[in-house]
């Protein structure tokens, strides 16, 4: 077993006295707030508004059941990072724990193929947030309004790791009150209690009285999954973050004992109140979109032009958190060798720079894609990554499996945050992501994506076998990582 030691690299450099640094030279310049609302917006992706009414459309009401089965399967994958990353933080969270309990080629493989997903994520929600800009002012082409998002939010991402956690505070506390404000007035409504609405209160009779609870049938309940189990991807972004805070233990343990609700309001119950003011087959939620068409119906004013206003606040969100990931993982991946060394090396202000720029040249390249070619080289990238959420849960899971001996062995003191039922109910959740991947095998729509994920996900882990076998016939290395670098068990 390699145990990986967190060092920065010959360049890099510390913390400053103003904001300490941690161990490998990223500035501790996150605040307990900004943590707080990264890890309450890091479950409120873009994708809840914006896709929502295509699983309504596909399960209906029984949408809900699918929110909570994958909803269940996001808590228990966050309670076992949230275990690790309490114990050991680190600005490579899982991938750095996968390095260290299953291997260098899981920490080499899970670490790419995250980058390679919020790269594409990159390209996705630029894309989004160009076209809702170009709505209000079509003079700026959609493609200058996508330029424009990207350098503003890499400038923000290059001055400082605070400049970063302020931009997500406020982008995430809109998200955060918007969603929050919808529940309350949707649950006002639904029961009669909102005074001069146009739809006094409908109850509870729209979960059955379009055809039952399970108009499609119980089998599309395993389709909403499919359909939704996307939109959760971002709720352990506060585990890389939480490597850059004075608190990082603190941090982690309140996002992840915190999920639970989170999920329960800004999913369940906005999706509920969605469903319960209008029929689940009513045309306007494929029309509208489901928010604006529940807020329609309760004669909410403008609700087009206010969910707009909410889904590019969304739409930056996800880039600015996207951007921070991704340059986070890459820096990760140039501490231990997995990518080049300059990823590793901050600037005076403990920014990864090249990490940040290397991250935001892939992300325009994927920009360009979209734009040139839509519907081929893009839609490859777009379903090549369209899996690694669930191959990231399941290297979490049996990380978890063996990080937790090392832990107890090692440092049992650090064990603040216990999986529950372990090892029981993480082999149970083994067992759900793995047949949510089966079935995708299954689905005509999500066959593509889970095939071309499983390629690209074997050609990286067969690039880090290469690397580790020739690393290991190098004389002065062990496991293709300096000797000075780790220690052998």
């Amino acid at each position: 077993m390699t145990s990986q030691t967190t060092l920065a690299e010959p360049g890099d450099q510390p913390g400053t006295p103003d904001s300490p640094g941690s161990p490998d030279g990223l500035q501790a310049g996150l605040k307990n707030r900004h943590l707080s609302m990264i890890a309450i917006g890091g479950v409120i992706g873009a994708g809840l508004f914006v896709g929502s009414s295509a699983g309504i459309a596909a399960a209906g009401p029984a949408i809900l059941l699918s929110y909570a089965l994958v909803g269940l399967m996001v808590v228990f994958v966050m309670r076992m990072l949230g275990e690790m990353a309490v114990a050991r933080p680190s600005s490579g969270s899982f991938s750095a724990y996968a390095d260290q309990a299953l291997g260098r080629w899981a920490g080499f493989s899970i670490g790419w193929l995250y980058w390679f997903f919020w790269v594409v994520v990159l390209a996705v929600e630029a894309t989004a947030g160009a076209k809702i800009l170009e709505s209000w002012i079509p003079g700026v082409p959609q493609w200058a309004w996508a330029l424009i998002v990207m350098v503003v939010l890499t400038a923000t991402n290059l001055v400082s790791v605070g400049s970063y956690g302020e931009f997500e505070f406020w982008f995430a506390g809109i998200k955060v009150v918007a969603i929050g404000a919808f529940v309350v007035i949707g649950f006002l409504a639904v029961f009669g209690l909102l005074p001069g609405s146009d739809n006094p209160g409908s109850g509870i009779a729209h979960l059955t009285d379009s055809g039952g609870f399970f108009p499609e049938g119980p089998g599309a309940i395993l389709t909403g999954v499919l359909m939704v189990v996307f939109s959760f991807m971002g709720s352990e972004i506060v585990t890389l973050a939480a490597g850059e805070s004075q608190d990082p233990q603190r941090a982690v343990s309140k996002a992840t004992n915190s999920v639970i609700w989170r999920i329960a309001i800004f999913y369940l119950g906005s999706i509920f109140v969605v469903l319960t003011l209008l029929p689940w087959n009513d045309p306007s939620i494929v029309e509208d979109g489901s928010y604006v068409a529940a807020l329609n119906s309760i004669g909410i004013p403008h609700a087009g032009q206010v969910m707009d206003v909410i889904v590019l606040t969304a739409v930056l969100s996800c880039l600015n958190s996207g951007l921070y990931t991704a340059s986070r993982m890459a820096f990760s991946l140039g501490q231990r060798g997995d990518a080049p060394k300059a990823f590793a090396k901050v600037n005076k202000r403990g920014v990864p720079k090249a990490a940040i720029l290397s991250s935001v040249v892939f992300g325009f390249v994927a920009v360009f894609f979209n734009y040139q070619w839509p519907d081929t080289v893009f839609a490859f990238l777009l379903n090549s990554s369209g899996a690694v959420a669930l191959f990231v849960w399941l290297v979490i899971c049996f990380t978890q499996l063996r990080m937790r001996p090392i832990i107890l062995r090692e440092s049992p003191e650090k064990l603040v945050v216990r999986m529950w039922l372990f090892p029981y109910l993480t082999w149970a959740t083994i067992a759900m992501i793995s047949f949510v991947l089966v079935y995708m095998l299954t689905d005509d729509t999500a066959r593509e994506q889970v095939i071309l994920s499983l390629l690209v996900a074997a050609l990286v882990v067969a690039v880090s076998l290469v690397r580790e076998f020739r690393g290991r016939r190098k004389p002065g290395t062990a496991d293709g990582v300096p000797v000075s670098d780790s220690s052998r068990k």
